[in-house]
């Protein structure tokens, strides 16, 4: 039966092989790859919209407004809360919901979209994405307006632009080398700092050092990301850091960002010091590919998946330095 006269039934996952993969998942030409597409009805749509929001990365943008947050005033109230719930669903969907519409087509020949990695949203679900990334955001941006102050609209303004310009049309500064990375970097950045300038915190030379660290973390690891997408972006006419510079460069660039990054936390107070030694993991889970080459490029696909889960024990390790800070403190 033809799919596109199928009557719809939930969550629909179809297997088949494509050559584009090989060497991103071991020989793709052995490997089935695995595509996931949400379809029909509202369970269908609301399984779309969840694979499209990256449920694994809700928290990277979550955790930087409510720890800055915190650690700024000390408190919980309900801006930490309608903040915090922000930045973890709505953020994700406007910023990766407009992301999977307007990459498409480019995804269609990308082996890694379909799955964990990012959904493959199917046409029918581009304009009701587009108005429910802005609608589901809205209330929350309205109540972030109310509480803030003009220098916080200000930050948010940014965050938002940045979120839209990443992938949308006419703007795409994903295709932009170096502006991609920095862009990318600033939709994780962002919170920390609007959560900073929200409840007019003092911007100290370590809080100062703790945010460029941040910063270099997150252009870094969009950088290395970049690397394993080297030929389908060529394919697709994409470009990219790693299309410009070559995959060898831009990896040996994220590693040397990394360790910048990790250098500039030493400049923290014990415990906050050993904070370092978390940037460590990252550089080096990047050095397999230090003389990577355009045709080994989506190897680099095995080192992006371990980022995926290094990001938890991250991100448990320093709650755990917080908390020995607050108690220390």
């Amino acid at each position: 039966m033809d799919d596109r006269r199928r009557p719809d039934r939930g969550l629909r996952v179809r297997v088949r092989r494509d050559r584009a993969a090989a060497g991103a998942l071991g020989d793709a030409r052995r490997s089935p790859r695995l595509r996931v597409h949400a379809s029909g009805g509202g369970g269908g749509v609301i399984r779309a919209l969840f694979l499209t929001s990256r449920p694994l990365s809700w928290v990277n943008t979550a955790y930087p407004f409510a720890a800055a947050y915190v650690l700024a005033t000390g408190r919980v109230d309900a801006t930490l809360v309608v903040g915090t719930l922000f930045f973890l669903v709505p953020y994700n969907l406007a910023m990766y919901g407009i992301n999977d519409v307007f990459d498409y087509e480019s995804d269609l020949r990308n082996p890694r979209k379909g799955g964990v990695e990012g959904a493959l949203l199917q046409p029918r679900y581009h304009r009701l994405t587009l108005w429910l990334s802005g609608l589901v955001a809205l209330p929350f941006v309205v109540y972030l307006v109310v509480v803030g102050d003009p220098l916080s609209w200000l930050v948010l303004a940014v965050s938002l632009f940045a979120v839209v310009a990443y992938s949308a049309k006419g703007l795409r500064f994903k295709e932009r080398p170096f502006l991609d990375s920095i862009t990318s970097s600033t939709h994780f950045v962002s919170p920390a700092v609007y959560a900073l300038v929200l409840v007019d915190a003092e911007w100290t030379p370590v809080t100062v050092a703790v945010m460029v660290a941040f910063f270099l973390w997150g252009a870094a690891s969009q950088a290395f990301g970049a690397v394993q997408d080297v030929l389908p972006d060529r394919d697709a006419g994409i470009g990219s850091i790693a299309t410009v510079i070559g995959p060898r460069a831009t990896t040996r660039l994220a590693i040397a960002a990394y360790l910048v990054a990790g250098a500039l936390l030493l400049l923290l107070p014990w415990p906050g010091i050993l904070a370092a030694a978390l940037a460590v993991p990252y550089a080096l889970n990047a050095a397999p590919w230090w003389n990577v080459t355009e045709e080994e490029s989506e190897t680099a696909n095995r080192g992006w998946r371990r980022f995926l889960w290094l990001n938890f024990a991250t991100g448990f390790l320093v709650t755990m330095l917080l908390i020995a800070g607050a108690l220390l403190g």
